[in-house]
This record gives structure tokens, C-alpha cells and sequence, in this order.
């Protein structure tokens, strides 16, 4: 006679933490949560491979625009780099590498895409909704990253584009661009690293630039074996690049704050520009009308001799139009092409992440900032968002390493974290008042820098004019903020009033919250 079995009654794993993202900042994040002891985490991760944007951006001639030095981990530099400057392949294998020496990979659950964040007011937990089931936890660190969703202009006549059409950041390998006419739209970062690649290949190439961006050599250089060598042997020569590095972008970042400063700099690369550039029409189309800084600088020194090429077309307006396979610019510029390319961007100024987070009300955190730019308190916090971090989010962006801004956020999570172990905190969410006299002291002194006062429309600014992205004030004041997270300047209810307040309540979830 068999015997029924018992309906299950095994409880979900409820994580301490969970990290959403396998890049730079989930990958770091992870790294400090094992060295803080805090091992109890997930890591969710939509795609089969760590590495972010590294991994989905691979386009011809992707790399870093900051010095490889400083493009990586404070706790693992390398001494790999082929290049002062980082390409794409070895930054993605060096993000690899992370994941496997310091045992991160196996605690990430890859192909798990997070569909939906919500709190859960009665058991202070976070239940995550994924392409892989529900995963709960006591805290959530959003480490998705602010470039990750392509920016694809709408426009009449898409639809009748019978070519070929991809965007740089999802660059389609398997389609053979050798003697086809193609247009790129865009003049950004990706589209001076991917112009000069193809342009040898194509018949034609017709660049849409609807903004001439600052293009300013890059002090570049290939690392040898024996470079290599001896950078692995004496430590001290990468502690001094990085050093050195560090001091150039404080430089900069200083520049951008007395935008005054600027103007001899940016006279300096105008005089460059005319060694570059001999003929005159294409000299006036490429030379920027704003002040230096006030769009993210480009650097490169193969983007002008392939603007320069027989084959190649500038057109200093944006695309308005399409009409089958003809390409229609805001001048009336026609041209027929098999291919357009996107050099558009991402979408930064909403946190894609937003689309998929929902307050402490229920209220998902897109609708909240639909009409507003996102705030955050140190670019971390969320107002009405307990227990959670985001990387790299609203105004905490500088002229820096991405690596080095996450490592500074991460100071401050992981403070907020061991605080909510050892003091049995159940919940804390900043205040209304600290992030809100926070934002009003950005927005005050942000006016006074180049993002602001540049004479330029850049990503950095929503469709209100209103500075989402910049950190005002110096490096060294981020970091010295970001420090350690002060419970003073949050709402907090300790595990014991929570326990309290659930003795005289019936618990409507079905499992309990763990005691600490």
C-alpha cells in the first residue's frame, strides 16, 4: 500500500542579500559582502556571462576611454592589459577572472532576469519576482548600471527600411558590411571607436552628427610582454600609474567645476583640431560650438583621418526621416544605404532598473520619476525604498573609473549593512527631510559647473534641463561622504519593535521572518 506523502512545508531561503547584476558593481559588491562576512547572498544575473555592458557592448573598436590602470579593482589590479587604454575582450575576460578567483562565480544564478522588486511591509522583506522564480531577502543591491538599455530614436519611415539595421550595442557580427553604402547615426563614444573600423570595409559611409562632440588625441600605447613583465614584478609601478591617473582625473574634474578654466583648454584642442582636419567645410562641421567638458570628452586618434576618407560623407544634422531605403537629414540631405547603425546611446535618464522596482506604497519607481528626474541620497538611496542600494545612480556620477565609483559607493552599503547585522536593525529607509535637502544643495551648486553652463544639451540633462547624472562637488568630497552610512539620517525600526508589533498582529505570509 503506498503511502501519501506530505505536502512540502520547506520555507524559501531568505538571503541577507541579494545583488542584482554580474558587472563591475554586482561583482564588487560581492567581493566586499564576503569580506565584510556577510556571505549570505545571491546574485541574480538576466544573462549567461558576468560583465555588464562589457559583455553586450562588442562592437569594432570598443574599449575604455579611462587609462586600464584605473579600470580596475583597488583589490585585484592587473597586469595583463595590452594597452594603456583597455580593449573590450580583455576587460570582459578580466571581469571573468574576478568572478572566478575570489569564488563569486558560483553564487551567481545566471539566465535569472528580475521581473519584479517588491517590499513586503509585514515580514520587512524583499521578494524578488524572476524568469527563475521568487527569491527573498532582507536587503537588495541594484547593481544594474546606468548604461545598459540602447536608445533607439523614433522617426517616421522606420518601417519601411528594407536594409540591414542594428545598434552599436547590439552590433550584428554575422552581417557582412564589406562594400555596403551605411549610415551611422550618432557621434558619441561608441560611434568614434566603431567609425574608423569600418570604414575601410564599406563603399560608402555617411556619418549623421547632429552635435559635434570634443575629440582629443588619446595618449595611447601598446604594453609588451616585457612591459608586462615588469609591471607584475614590482606592484609599486601600478600603485604609481594608478596614482598618477587618479591626479589627471582630479584635474579634470576640477576644470568642470570652474568651467572658466576650461577656456584656454578647449582654445588649446581647437588649434589641434586644425592640424587634424586640412579641409576647411569638414574642419567647421567637426569643430564643437560648446565649452570643453560639457559633453563627456572623447578620446581617439583614428576618428578624423577616417572622416577624412574618400568614402566617408559628414553630415552635420541628425536624421529626421526615412523613406524606404533612403536616409532623410534635418537639412533635407538624401541617401540611399543597406545599412544604418545607431550610435544613439542608452537610455540614462530614468534608471532602467526603475521599469522594475516598486516602492514601499506598491508604487513602481518609473511611474514616480515619469514626470521628475529619479533622486537618491548619494546616489545610493531611494526615498520609500527600505533596505535597498543603488549602484551608481542619480548624481553621483564624475570624470572617474566607473570601478573606482562603485568601490566608493560600496564603502557606504556595506557600512549600512554590518550596522543592520550588529545592531538588528528589521528596516531603515532615508528621510524625507536628508534627501530632500540633499537634492535642493546638488541642484544649488551644479548650476556653477560646465554640465550646466557648458552651452550644450547633453545626456546628463532631462527634457526638463534639470541635472540628473553630476556630482557637484570634488572626488575626494564623494568619497569622503560615502565613508560610512550614518543612522541618524534614516528611519529605523529594530528587530525587536518589529517582533513587538507582530506579536499583537497576525503574520498574513506564510513563513516567518528569520531571527537574526
Amino acid at each position: 500500500m503506498a503511502i501519501a506523502k506530505k505536502p512540502s512545508s520547506a520555507q524559501p531561503h531568505i538571503y541577507d542579500t541579494l545583488i542584482v547584476g554580474a558587472a563591475i558593481s554586482g561583482l564588487a559588491a560581492a567581493y566586499r559582502l564576503d569580506q565584510a562576512g556577510l556571505s549570505n547572498y545571491k546574485i541574480i544575473e538576466k544573462a549567461n556571462e558576468v560583465g555588464g555592458t562589457w559583455r553586450d557592448n562588442n562592437y569594432p573598436g570598443c574599449g575604455c576611454d579611462v587609462p586600464s590602470a584605473l579600470y580596475s579593482f583597488s583589490f585585484f589590479p592587473s597586469a595583463k592589459w595590452s594597452h594603456l587604454f583597455a580593449r573590450q575582450p580583455e576587460i570582459l575576460d578580466y571581469l571573468k577572472e574576478v568572478s572566478e578567483n575570489f569564488n563569486i562565480r558560483p553564487k551567481i544564478e545566471f539566465n535569472c532576469e528580475l521581473i519584479h522588486a517588491r517590499w513586503n511591509e509585514e515580514q520587512h522583506l524583499w521578494a524578488l519576482e524572476t524568469s527563475s522564480g521568487t527569491y527573498y531577502a532582507k536587503a537588495v543591491i541594484f547593481a544594474t548600471g546606468p548604461i545598459t538599455e540602447p536608445q533607439m530614436p523614433k522617426m517616421p519611415g522606420l518601417d519601411t527600411f528594407t536594409g540591414e539595421m542594428f545598434h552599436s550595442a547590439r552590433w550584428n557580427h554575422d552581417y557582412d558590411l564589406t562594400g555596403k553604402r551605411v549610415a551611422v547615426i550618432g557621434t558619441g563614444a561608441s560611434a568614434i571607436q566603431f567609425i574608423p573600423q569600418i570604414q575601410p570595409k564599406v563603399k560608402e559611409l555617411y556619418v549623421f552628427q547632429r552635435t559635434a562632440p570634443w575629440v582629443v588625441p588619446k595618449a595611447d600605447m601598446d604594453l609588451n610582454d616585457n612591459a608586462k613583465a615588469i609591471i607584475a614584478k614590482y606592484p609599486v609601478i601600478m600603485q604609481a600609474w594608478r596614482g598618477g591617473v587618479a591626479q589627471i582625473l582630479n584635474l579634470i574634474n576640477f576644470g568642470l567645476r570652474h568651467p572658466v578654466l576650461l577656456k584656454p583648454l578647449g582654445a588649446f584642442f581647437k588649434e589641434v583640431l586644425k592640424l587634424q582636419v586640412r579641409d576647411e567645410q569638414l574642419l567647421k562641421a567637426v569643430t564643437p560650438n560648446f565649452t570643453i567638458g560639457c559633453k563627456r570628452l572623447l578620446f581617439a586618434n583614428n576618428y578624423y583621418p577616417a572622416l577624412q576618407a574618400d568614402n566617408t560623407t559628414v553630415i552635420p544634422h541628425g536624421l529626421t526621416k526615412v523613406e524606404g531605403n533612403t536616409v532623410i537629414a534635418a537639412d533635407g540631405t538624401r541617401q540611399e544605404v543597406d545599412v544604418i547603425i545607431w550610435g544613439t546611446g542608452f537610455e540614462v535618464s530614468h534608471p532602467p532598473i526603475g521599469k522594475r522596482v516598486h516602492d514601499e506604497q506598491g508604487e513602481i519607481l518609473a511611474a514616480r520619476w515619469k514626470n521628475s528626474s529619479p533622486e537618491a541620497y548619494l546616489g545610493t538611496s531611494i526615498e520609500n525604498v527600505p533596505n535597498a542600494f543603488l549602484m551608481l545612480g542619480p548624481n553621483v556620477l564624475v570624470y572617474d573609473s566607473f570601478i573606482g565609483l562603485a568601490e566608493a559607493q560600496l564603502d557606504y552599503i556595506i557600512s549600512g549593512l554590518t550596522q543592520m547585522k550588529e545592531e538588528d536593525i528589521s528596516k531603515f529607509s532615508i528621510k524625507s527631510d536628508v534627501i530632500a535637502k540633499h537634492n535642493q544643495q546638488v541642484q544649488k551648486h551644479i548650476t556653477k559647473t560646465v554640465f550646466n553652463n557648458g552651452g550644450c544639451k547633453s545626456y546628463y540633462l532631462d527634457e526638463n534641463g534639470r541635472n540628473f547624472a553630476a556630482w557637484p562637488w570634488s572626488l575626494k568630497k564623494l568619497r569622503q561622504r560615502l565613508s560610512k552610512l550614518k543612522l541618524k539620517e534614516y528611519d529605523v525600526v529594530y528587530i525587536t519593535e518589529y517582533k513587538a508589533k507582530k506579536s499583537v498582529q497576525k503574520s498574513t505570509v506564510a513563513y516567518p521572518i528569520p531571527s537574526s
